[in-house]
Formats: structure tokens, sequence, C-alpha cells
């Protein structure tokens, strides 16, 4: 009997892709992006662009997977750094942060799904390319 083993997630590219979380704060102490909707397309923009380049285009293993976790991690996040901004008096959030925490990691890990199947059909046209 055979076994089959899955190649293994990469947690350092996980890790690295869920840091760009970090944007959202960081454009907030500064208005380089204006304020708003605005801002949020354009992190969000510029975000997807990049997890599904990166992921989709390296051929990444298990790449829905891999962006799910990517996207609930940036989800917490986003949650944790808001709160910390807001205990130092960065920002005008509170403690309603704590009752959105399973929205924002649930909605970050299905936009990070709809980011992994993305990337899984640039992995598949990719692969049709190369067979030709």
């Amino acid at each position: 009997m055979t076994t089959h083993s899955k190649r293994p997630l990469s947690w350092p590219l996980i890790v690295g892709l869920s840091s760009l979380a970090l944007l959202w704060p960081l454009t907030g102490l500064w208005p380089i992006l204006g304020d708003g909707a605005v801002r949020a397309l354009i992190l969000l923009g510029l975000t997807g662009a990049v997890w599904i380049g990166t992921v989709g285009f390296a051929r990444v293993a298990r790449p829905v997977l891999t962006l799910t976790i990517c996207g609930a991690a940036y989800g917490f996040l986003n949650l944790a750094l808001g709160g910390l901004l807001a205990s130092t008096g960065m920002t005008g959030a509170g403690p309603s942060m704590l009752m959105a925490f399973i929205p924002s990691v649930a909605m970050g890990a299905g936009v990070g799904a709809l980011a992994g199947l993305a990337a899984a059909g640039i992995q598949a046209m990719l692969g049709k390319r190369e067979q030709r």
C-alpha cells in the first residue's frame, strides 16, 4: 500500500503574505491613500493581486488552503493591530473589536479561499501551456 504525501504548506510564505495586513494600519497613520473606501479598495486590490500572483505564478502547493490560511491570519492581524492602536489612543476603535473577531477572521478566510481559487486557476493555465 502506497501513501500519497502532499507537499507541505510554506509557512514562511503564509506569514509573509499575511503580513500585508500591516498596510492597513500603516496607511491609516499617515494619510497616504486618503480615507475610507478608496484606501480600502486600493489596499484590497493590491493585497489580492500580490496573493494571487505570488501563489499562482510560483506554483505554491495547495493554493486554496494556503490563501485561506493567509486570509484568516490577515483578518486576525487586522483586528489585533487595530486593538493595539486603539489601546495606545492612535485610532478611535474600542472594545467592540472583540465582537468583530469571528466575522473578521471568517471574512478573511473566505476572501483568501476565493483568491486561492484564482491562483489555482493560474496554475492550471500555466500547466496546460507547458504541456503543449
